[in-house]
């Protein structure tokens, strides 16, 4: 379970559904550079886990519906704390990363 919520788009898709009700292209359009299988895998896979409810609508067209469960909802302030510190650390780490590849990536 950890791994899973701790996945990039995991987060991203908590993220975007925290307080509100989105469809499958609201999503993908929030969600830029993931790809329509990463959304599908991903939404699927947080459905299973009862984070995410999915709703279907039989109209024509077809209309699916994403939202948080309440358990889903239990991870909102989490998720928030884990966004903001990264946003909050992100020069430190891109510091890190650039004399880390420095040092492990020179000949010798």
């Amino acid at each position: 379970m950890v791994t899973r919520i701790g996945d990039r788009w995991s987060l991203l898709v908590i993220t975007a559904l925290t307080g509100r009700t989105l469809r499958f292209a609201e999503l993908r359009h929030t969600l830029e550079g993931v790809s329509q299988k990463m959304l599908t895998q991903t939404l699927r896979q947080l459905e299973r886990d009862g984070i995410v409810h999915r709703q279907a609508y039989a109209e024509v067209p077809p209309r699916v519906e994403y939202n948080l469960t309440p358990l889903g909802d239990t991870l909102t302030d989490l998720v928030a704390a884990i966004r903001d510190w990264a946003y909050t650390n992100i020069n430190d780490i891109e510091s890190y990363r650039h004399t880390y590849d420095q040092r492990h990536n020179s000949p010798g």
